[in-house]
């Protein structure tokens, strides 16, 4: 028996509430000139005072020193195993447009790019496309059919869209095109497997079709292409947990990653303030709210450390609308950690707080990297967080006689 099949042996439907907020990338590094990290720079009162009365700790998204994708670090943190159970970037993406998968297609996530006259990536953002030019785009390369796959694009976010592969005898076991960096060319696209064979070949056959359609539409003058899944099937958050849960996040990827775990998926604005709002006006509809924040995320990759302290300081500022609503059981915490020294997802683990009646304070005064390291909980895999909210929320039975 695994843990998840105990906690699902154990686990009984109450009334209480459990609120978990995710502030994507919320981890940091020092800036050199301070010492402090982007969490430690940041004016947090609300989050400070929070931390005063819960129990901290730190918490490893997948494994120490393993830097964790988006996915496995969201699939921790609602209690499933982020190794065991792998969900493609691209099966994501097309969810969380509400993209009705059929049997057989690939998905794979991609993104508007630039490639300079050598074919060498100089931007995998393509600037940061706005959703309106990068809806233009999807449509020029949308439809096509290559050796009788249709090909559908369709536009996800900012640079972001979903490339679907619906045809006979396709299969997942693709590697990337996408090397993940700048100043290197695209990668081809290779089958991992014999069976994979066509869908690599009409993989590479698209992204050349879409380099010769972009040429003249610079900066998004090419497609990088990552994540080559199919709709996944995994347990819902209703069968381990006894749960009605709800998830409110106005990214694509995470709402397509909460509809595979069987939350709901709630309408709400892009602010914090719009997901507070969204909140409370479903709040004694729901159990479990999943409530994720992108823009410290963004921050981080953009390498912008000053624009992620001032994330971090507007939602403190907004956060009196939440912790308003005393739900039993409130988590703050991150998937992972996006220090904007690196640019990037990094390894280091991320600070986390559990607030409710029936935790033990530790002392911790302030919710930071060196706080929370010295918190309650310690260091824990994310994936014992769940646990640990349930049974804060009263909602665990006792294991054994």
């Amino acid at each position: 028996m695994n843990s998840q099949e105990m906690i699902r042996k154990i686990a009984r439907p109450t009334d209480s509430k459990i609120v978990m907020l995710v502030i994507d990338g919320l981890g940091g590094l020092p800036f050199p000139e301070t010492g402090l990290t982007e969490l430690e720079t940041a004016r947090t009162p609300n989050l400070d005072k929070l931390a005063a009365g819960a129990i901290s700790g730190l918490i490893d998204p997948v494994a120490p020193g393993i830097t964790p994708g988006s996915a496995p670090g969201h699939l921790a943190l609602f209690g499933y195993d982020p190794v065991g159970c792998i969900i493609g970037r691209g099966a994501l993406e097309a969810l969380g447009i509400d993209f009705k998968l059929q049997p057989g297609d690939v998905a794979a996530r991609g993104n508007f790019a630039t490639v300079d006259s050598r074919g060498v990536i100089t931007d995998r953002r393509a600037g940061r496309l706005s959703t309106e030019q990068n809806s233009k785009l999807a449509k020029m390369l949308d439809r096509k059919t290559i050796e009788g796959v249709e090909v559908i694009v369709r536009t996800v976010k900012e640079h972001r869209l979903v490339v679907i592969f619906r045809g006979q005898g396709l299969a997942d076991e693709v590697g990337d095109s996408d090397p993940q960096q700048t100043g290197v060319a695209p990668l081809e696209v290779t089958a991992l497997n014999q069976a994979a064979q066509k869908t690599a070949a009409i993989a590479n056959r698209f992204l050349a079709h879409a380099g010769e359609t972009l040429a003249d539409h610079h900066p998004a003058n090419t497609v990088l292409l990552r994540g080559f899944s199919v709709k996944p099937e995994h347990a819902t958050m209703a069968e381990n947990y006894k749960l009605k849960a709800a998830a409110i996040a106005s990214y694509p990827m995470y709402r397509g990653l909460a509809r595979v775990v069987g939350m709901d998926v709630l309408p709400t604005g892009t602010s914090f303030e719009d997901e507070i709002e969204t909140l409370k006006q479903n709040y004694d509809k729901y159990n479990f709210f999943f409530v994720h924040i992108k823009a410290a995320d963004e921050a981080g990759e953009d390498g912008d450390f000053a624009a992620k302290v001032d994330v971090l300081e507007r939602i403190d500022g907004a956060l009196g609308g939440l912790t308003g609503l005393a739900p039993d059981v409130l988590v703050v915490t991150g998937d992972h950690s996006t220090p904007a020294r690196l640019r990037g997802h990094s390894w280091h683990p991320v600070p986390v707080l559990i607030s409710s009646q029936w935790c033990r304070p530790d002392g911790v005064k302030s919710f930071s990297e060196s706080a929370c390291i010295r918190g309650g909980l310690g260091k824990q895999p994310a994936k014992a967080i769940m646990s640990l909210a349930m049974a804060n929320a009263l909602k665990l039975n006792k294991f054994g006689a």
